[in-house]
């Protein structure tokens, strides 16, 4: 059972718009700050076109999804989000846009309120310097969609608070996700583990080992998996992975995570996945 039950999300981009739109689902209220009106419009066009193909397939009623935007309220105004019990950082990756956005709100937001961060590439503990009182500070990593993906990483920084780790495993449990505790490091658990993983595919691919079908239909079907390592760097984008092994490079100096010549090379010539039309499958250039 949690005690969060008003909360607000800064970015209303596709991870903000998922995370609000998973809260308020749960019967919460939510605050989603914005910078401008433009992007607020954009962000209800893209959440309405979610959940109305929701409602096409099945997945969800007319009811609910009225219900689910009702609970949104969207936002420019940096005061709206005072009362919230939690807030969680879901901007671009560009960590002086996050720190300023995270101190503004520890200015306006309770002392004992928690302050989460969704980052997937920057230091949790990082960005805790950006608050007062870091101990209330955490990751709350969602994964894409957020509406559809279970688990939630929950990301313990050198500061947090092990009283507020409690809690926010308690919110995600109430949102009807599953937790995972982790540390925080390069790509947290999930991405730590994928990212030397999808590099070496990308290597071996380089290196002709076999074409790129065949890797994914031996990967999908020698080890269960739902969907093939390239045919999952198309549809993650080959220019989000790169900066991501890029950053946790960065940050660690760790080889495994250094990004393959190849995927640099690609990231260069515009060949970003399926949202470019070319990749290691999509377009079939390669």
């Amino acid at each position: 059972m949690s005690d969060i039950h008003k909360v607000a999300v800064l970015g209303f981009g596709t991870m903000g718009s998922g995370i609000a739109q998973v809260i308020a689902a749960s019967g919460r209220d939510v605050t989603v700050l914005e910078a401008s009106e433009e992007r607020i419009e954009a962000g209800l066009a893209a959440l309405t076109k979610f959940l109305d193909v929701g409602v096409s397939r099945g997945k969800t009623t007319i009811v609910d999804r009225d219900l689910i935007l009702g609970r949104i309220r969207p936002t420019t105004d940096v005061a709206d989000v005072a009362e919230s019990a939690l807030v969680i950082e879901a901007v671009s990756e560009r960590i002086e846009l996050k720190r300023d956005l995270l101190l503004a709100v520890a200015d306006v937001v309770a002392q004992d309120a928690l302050i989460a961060t969704n980052t997937s590439a920057i230091s949790v503990t990082a960005l805790a310097r950006s608050v007062r009182n870091p101990g209330r500070f955490a990751g709350l990593h969602f994964f894409n969609p957020a509406p559809l993906m279970k688990v939630v990483e929950v990301v313990r920084a050198l500061q947090t608070d092990p009283a507020v780790v409690d809690r926010l495993v308690a919110f995600v449990e109430a949102i009807g996700k599953d937790p995972v505790v982790v540390k925080d490091r390069p790509g947290f658990l999930v991405n730590h583990l994928l990212m030397p993983y999808l590099n070496d595919v990308i290597a071996e691919y380089d290196n002709d080992l076999a074409s790129a079908e065949d890797i994914d239909t031996a990967m999908r079907l020698g080890l269960g998996y739902k969907m093939g390592p390239l045919e999952l760097l198309d549809l993650i984008g080959l220019d989000v992975h790169h900066h991501a092994t890029s950053s946790a490079y960065e940050a660690s100096l760790d080889p495994r995570f250094a990004p393959p010549p190849l995927l640099s090379q690609m990231v260069a010539a515009g060949y970003h996945g399926n949202k470019s039309g070319k990749g290691f499958r999509a377009g079939k250039q390669q």
